[in-house]
């Protein structure tokens, strides 16, 4: 039973060092997005604030949400292996 808990533990570290991983880079993509959009023109106001707003609309859109299945899935995954390996 212990060794069950000691593999939870490290596969929660394992997932949440991924999903901060994925999160960076994708807010590093949506950044690189938004800056490209401005720098191509047709945008009025400051480059600053429209950046800004933009990563604002980011944090509370469904991509953002998204990110979760980072944990959602592989552990279905590794539930359903376990389930079908040893109760065939």
């Amino acid at each position: 039973m212990i060794a069950i808990l000691r593999v939870a533990v490290f596969w929660a570290i394992a997932l949440t060092v991924v999903y901060f991983l994925v999160a960076i880079y994708s807010r590093s993509v949506r950044r690189e997005w938004l800056e490209k959009k401005y720098d191509a023109g047709g945008i009025e106001g400051e480059r600053q604030d429209y950046i800004e707003a933009g990563m604002l609309a980011y944090e509370h859109g469904l991509r953002r949400k998204l990110l979760w299945l980072v944990y959602i899935i592989p552990t279905l995954v590794v539930g359903v292996t376990i389930y079908f390996v040893n109760y065939q």
